[in-house]
């Protein structure tokens, strides 16, 4: 089906809108944990497992809904898919607000988690079909609004707590954003996630090709690379460079801010620096930055060395996923659902050996060996920049 420009644009907004959606949905819970655990502790308080379980569900109903929807949106209507997404995700908001004991908060997070998946899977190669002339331009605006929507639930939950106003309603007033959008979906019209005439590629297919096997090794060290610093970030701030813990947060905050601006920038950049290039330099300055941050006796410095590693590193796993798109266009959603859990798996693998290696030495060792996840990349994509497929890519077709 073919759209309209106009119906093209409003398209992309509302995928920038959906990605906004589930980056609150996934991170204000973080905010309240120990307000959860004195609100559900059953006269006591809960343990931190039990505080632990509650992103941990969340998480692994996200991974599970990006594995079971991706195959089903490669077969039915891709509004449908995200309009179910934003249902999910809209009901689990309503659920977490309403939750009166421990065992159904887990239930709601579980919901909002999954709806958070469907929307993660759907909307990246949703985007890859509204511009299929400037993916990485627009992969990378659509994941600087993941970032905006963190930065918006962090700082809305921050100045609830601030002004005594209740963490129910706080998830009520989130809930807001995915109805308003679900509004806007269900009379939205969508192209194709792959061309009506083209066979889609299929998964045994691509998982037999070196290219395709080194697009979800990067994509692993990508989202390893983002989420290996910005899960210690806070604690490596006050317990190691000695700041408090509201300035820990900021610095958080800080580092999501420097991601979302280099996605914009990147977005801005595509058509005047190719994709591999692009991400080669990012790789480099981004193990240069982990060291800083990781021997630098200046906590000032290591503070804003994390920053900008915010910034350097932050095009990594969008422009992985158009790259990836652009040599594989058939590839569906069932490709991007396989990229993006192999991606999560790098979100939430190397922050645990960051914490191990912590273990044995101490935060700045764990840190220092996040370095290795840019430079792996960096030899990675220099293979990709010299293989066949690359090269008849960029070259066009024979």
């Amino acid at each position: 089906m073919m759209i309209s420009p106009t119906q093209n644009r409003h398209a992309l907004y509302a995928c920038y809108a959906a990605m906004m959606c589930l980056a609150m949905a996934l991170n204000f819970l973080p905010v309240y944990l120990t307000t959860f655990s004195h609100t559900f502790g059953a006269g006591s308080v809960l343990t931190t497992e039990q505080l632990g379980r509650i992103p941990a569900i969340m998480f692994l109903s996200f991974i599970i809904a990006i594995l079971l929807t991706g195959p089903l949106a490669d077969r039915f209507n891709a509004r449908l898919i995200a309009v179910f997404g934003l249902v999910t995700t809209t009901l689990g908001l309503a659920a977490v607000a309403a939750a009166p004991s421990y065992a159904l908060l887990l239930f709601a997070v579980a919901l909002m988690g999954f709806g958070a998946g469907v929307l993660d899977m759907i909307l990246s190669p949703l985007v890859a079909a509204l511009q299929p002339n400037r993916r990485s331009a627009a992969m990378n605006w659509l994941h600087a609004f993941f970032c905006a929507g963190a930065v918006g639930a962090v700082l809305i939950a921050s100045l609830a707590l601030k002004w005594n106003v209740s963490w129910r309603m706080v998830a009520l007033i989130l809930m807001l954003a995915p109805l308003a959008t679900l509004l806007v979906f269900v009379r939205l019209p969508l192209p194709p996630l792959i061309q009506e005439h083209v066979q889609r590629e299929s998964l045994p297919k691509l998982i037999k090709q070196p290219y395709f096997i080194a697009c979800l090794i990067a994509i692993f060290l990508g989202g390893a690379t983002e989420m290996g610093l910005s899960q210690w970030l806070p604690t490596y701030a006050e317990q190691t460079l000695g700041y408090s813990k509201e300035f820990a947060g900021l610095a958080l905050a800080g580092f999501s801010i420097g991601m979302a601006l280099g996605r914009i920038g990147a977005a801005m950049l595509h058509e005047r620096i190719p994709a591999i290039p692009l991400m080669l330099g990012c790789c480099a300055v981004t193990a240069a930055l982990f060291i800083v941050i990781s021997v630098a006796t200046s906590p000032a410095l290591a503070i804003a060395a994390a920053m900008a590693a915010g910034f350097s590193g932050s095009c990594l796993w969008p422009t992985m996923l158009a790259i990836t798109a652009d040599a594989y266009p058939q590839g569906g959603a069932t490709m991007f659902g396989v990229l993006t859990a192999f991606g999560n798996a790098g979100c939430s693998l190397i922050p645990w050996l960051v914490g191990i290696i912590s273990e044995y030495s101490d935060l700045r060792m764990g840190l220092l060996a996040v370095t290795l996840c840019p430079a792996g990349m960096l030899v990675l994509l220099v293979w990709m920049s010299r293989s066949p497929r690359h090269t008849r890519r960029v070259s066009g077709p024979d």
